[in-house]
C-alpha cells in the first residue's frame, strides 16, 4: 500500500502576522509548523503502512524552509519526502499549487493521497479538490473515519450535525478532519533519522510546466487586499440581581446591539 501525504508549511499558531504596508502581502514571524490537518493525514498514512505495508511519501510546495516540514515527516515515520521549490510559485494561488502537486504525482506510484482538509493559514480547503480533479480521481472530504481493505476505502466523513458512510474504489484522495486519530510524537531516533536524510527537489522544468503557468500570471485568482480583523469591543459587566441583570442584558441586545 503506497500512500503520499501532502503537507504543507505554515506559519505557527502563536506567529505574530501583520498586514504589509501596501495591503496586499503579510508580514510574518519566522516560526513555521506542519499544518494541523496534515498530521492528521500523515498520521493516518503511518497507520495504514503498518497495517497492510508499503511505503509513505510526504510532497510538499514550498520556499527553502519548507524542508523542515518535510523533516518533521520522515521524523514521525515516513519513508521518503520530496519538496517541489521553485522561486517562480511564489505568489501562486490554490490552482497553480495543484496543478504543481498533481504533476508531480503522476509520476509516482500510489493507492491514497492523504491531506489536510484545509491549510490554517488561507483557510480555503481548495487544493485537495482540484488535485482529485487534475489526476481525475474520487475525493472524499473531511475524513473522520477511514477502513482500507482489497482495494477500496470505506470512508466516514464528516457534515453539519451528521456523518456519511462512503465506500470509494482506491487509487483515491482523502481529507483529514480532527478526529480521525491522535498524531504521534516523533521519536529520538526518527529525529537523528531526518536530520541527516537528503530530501529531493522538483523545479518547475522537472514538472513539465513553465514559470509563466507556475508563477501569478497562471494564477486564477489574485490578492486585492487583505482587510484587519474587527476590533472586539470591550467586555461589559452587567452587576445587580439576576432578574434586573438579565433585563438589562435583554435591553442591550435589543436596543443597543439591534440582534433581537
Amino acid at each position: 500500500m503506497n500512500i503520499l501525504v501532502l503537507i504543507k508549511q505554515v506559519p505557527d499558531p502563536e506567529a505574530l502576522v501583520e498586514i504589509a504596508a501596501s495591503g496586499k502581502d503579510l508580514n510574518i514571524e519566522p516560526k513555521f509548523a506542519i499544518n494541523l490537518f496534515d498530521e492528521f493525514a500523515l498520521e493516518e498514512a503511518l497507520r495504514i503502512r503498518e497495517k497492510h505495508g508499503g511505503k509513505v511519501k510526504a510532497i510538499s510546495l514550498g520556499g527553502a524552509k519548507a524542508i523542515e516540514a518535510l523533516r518533521t515527516a520522515i521524523a514521525m515515520g515516513a519513508d521518503e519526502a520530496m519538496l517541489i521549490e521553485d522561486e517562480s510559485f511564489a505568489g501562486s494561488d490554490g490552482y497553480n499549487t495543484a496543478l504543481a502537486l498533481s504533476r508531480a504525482i503522476e509520476k509516482e506510484t500510489f493507492d491514497i493521497i492523504l491531506c489536510g482538509r484545509q491549510a490554517i493559514d488561507a483557510d480555503r480547503g481548495e487544493v485537495p479538490q482540484m488535485v482529485a480533479q487534475f489526476l481525475g480521481l474520487p475525493h472524499v472530504g473531511v475524513v473522520v473515519k477511514l477502513d482500507v481493505d482489497d482495494g477500496k476505502a470505506v470512508v466516514e466523513s464528516a457534515l453539519e450535525g451528521t456523518k456519511e458512510v462512503i465506500e470509494v474504489t482506491l487509487p483515491a484522495i482523502f481529507t483529514a478532519q480532527k478526529g480521525l486519530n491522535e498524531p504521534r510524537v516523533p521519536l529520538i531516533t526518527g529525529v537523528m533519522k531526518a536530520m541527516k536524510v537528503q530530501i529531493p527537489k522538483v523545479s518547475v522544468e522537472d514538472l513539465g510546466l513553465t514559470k509563466e503557468m507556475a508563477g501569478p500570471d497562471g494564477s486564477k485568482t489574485r490578492i486585492e487586499r487583505y482587510l484587519p480583523r474587527k476590533k472586539r469591543p470591550a467586555v461589559q459587566f452587567i452587576e445587580g440581581e439576576p432578574r434586573q441583570a438579565a433585563a438589562e442584558i435583554v435591553r442591550i441586545l435589543a436596543d443597543v446591539e439591534r440582534v433581537i
